[in-house]
C-alpha cells in the first residue's frame, strides 16, 4: 500500500467513527512528531501497540481483502505473567461492504465482536479440529448477546446494530459487512497481533507500505521504525 492511500483510508475511517457520535482519543491526532518528542511518556501507547492500524494482509487488495483497526487499550504480555490486571484490550474497527477480513483463529485471546452501526457484520465460523485446522463438520458453539447458540460448519451469523458474537480460543472466523460498511467494535483478552493470529492461508498480518508521501499518523506497525 502507499503511504497517500493510508493517510487517506484514516481521514475516511475517522469520519466514518465520528458519524456514529463515536470520538477516538486524543493521542490518535498526534503527528508523528509530536509522538516522537512525547517518546519518553508514550511506553504504554508503543509497547502495548495502541493506535491505527490498517491492513491488506500483504495482499495488495485492501478493498477486498482488508481491514480498518484502532486499537484503544490494551495490555502487554508482561502485564499478563505479572497478573497485573491490565490484561484486556479494545479495538474499533470498520469492515467495508464486502471487504474479507480472512479466515483465522487465537490461541489465547476471547472476543467480543459487536456491530456498532451501520449494515450487517457477516462472520463465517469453524471450529478447530485436535490438530488445529479447520474441523468442517463439527458445530461450532458461540454466545450471541449472552445466549448459547450451535452453529452449522461454515453457517454465515448475521449481527445486526447493537448484535455481538462472543468467540472463544480456536474458532475459526472470517467476516465482512454485508449491504455497506460496519462499525465493529471488539472488547477481549489482552491483544497480540504479533503471535495470536493464525491464518487459514500464508498471508501476513500487517500491510507493507510504500513511502511515497510523509505519514499523517503511525501506524502500530511504524512504531519500530519512528520511534525505536
Amino acid at each position: 500500500m502507499k503511504r497517500s492511500e493510508v493517510n487517506r483510508i484514516l481521514e475516511e475511517a475517522d469520519a466514518f467513527i465520528r458519524s456514529f457520535g463515536f470520538k477516538l482519543p486524543p493521542f490518535a491526532y498526534w503527528s508523528p512528531a509530536e509522538m516522537r518528542a512525547r517518546r519518553a511518556e508514550i511506553d504504554r501507547i508503543i509497547n502495548a501497540r495502541m493506535g491505527w492500524d490498517i491492513t491488506d494482509y500483504g495482499q495488495g487488495n485492501f478493498a477486498g481483502l482488508g481491514l480498518f483497526l484502532f486499537t484503544l487499550r490494551n495490555g502487554t504480555a508482561a502485564d499478563l505473567q505479572n497478573n497485573t490486571g491490565f490484561c484486556y484490550a479494545e479495538k474499533i474497527m470498520i469492515s467495508r461492504q464486502d471487504q474479507i477480513s480472512p479466515m483465522h483463529r487465537h490461541i489465547f485471546k476471547t472476543e467480543d465482536i459487536i456491530n456498532r452501526g451501520g449494515a450487517v457484520l457477516a462472520l463465517e465460523m469453524f471450529e478447530s479440529g485436535a490438530d488445529g485446522k479447520i474441523d468442517r463438520r463439527a458445530p461450532v458453539p458461540v454466545i450471541v448477546d449472552g445466549v448459547k447458540r450451535m452453529q452449522k460448519p461454515g453457517e454465515v451469523l448475521r449481527l445486526a446494530p447493537g448484535e455481538s458474537v462472543t468467540l472463544c480460543p480456536g474458532i475459526w472466523h472470517k467476516f465482512w459487512g454485508e449491504g455497506g460498511d460496519v462499525l465493529i467494535g471488539e472488547v477481549s483478552a489482552l491483544n497480540d497481533d504479533l503471535t495470536d493470529n493464525i491464518f487459514e492461508d500464508p498471508i501476513g498480518r500487517f500491510a507493507t507500505v510504500e513511502e511515497d508521501v510523509p505519514p499523517t499518523h503511525l501506524l502500530v506497525s511504524d512504531y519500530e521504525k519512528y520511534l525505536g
